[in-house]
């Protein structure tokens, strides 16, 4: 089958060995609120909005960009884990494959409904910070597990 919109088989492993790190070292900042000094930067930016102060369009924040560098490494190793081909790509995993992006979008949601309910304030920013990841991460388990289990009922019927 031809799927033009995948990647090739040989950026799964590369975005796993991505992907595994980035994640640790993300929870990791993220626990511990570490920023280290030499990555703060004067940036250009767009809707700056200061905590107690002005709001601007356009401007210039010193801003420490390690989460940018690890959020962007999350990103690009979930799309090369989660759209690379398998190595026998077929009619089936394509099935399984749309299956697993629906309901992950469908999960991602639902837990987005919980939160809009059930979390406030500043821990409503964390779910949603989070929540740009989930889409991608619940996808790749649900994708993953599903072939493993095809795998393992292809070797039960050998």
């Amino acid at each position: 089958m031809n799927v033009n919109y995948l990647f090739s088989n040989k950026y799964k492993p590369i975005g796993w060995f991505i992907l595994i790190p980035s994640a640790i070292i993300g929870f990791t900042i993220i626990l511990l609120d570490f920023e280290p000094e030499f990555l703060t930067f004067n940036l250009p930016a767009l809707f700056i909005d200061e905590f107690f102060g002005e709001k601007y369009l356009f401007g210039v924040v010193k801003n420490n960009i390690l989460n940018e560098i690890i959020g962007v490494l999350i990103i690009m190793s979930s799309l090369m884990v989660a759209f690379s081909k398998e190595k026998s790509e077929d009619e089936y995993i394509s099935k399984i494959r749309l299956e697993s992006l629906v309901w992950a979008v469908y999960v991602n949601y639902g837990v987005l409904l919980v939160a809009f309910f059930c979390i406030y304030n500043i821990a409503f920013l964390w779910v949603m910070t989070f929540n740009m990841f989930t889409t991608l991460l619940f996808f790749i388990i649900r994708f993953n597990w599903q072939i493993t289990k095809l795998k393992k009922l292809a070797t039960n019927e050998e």
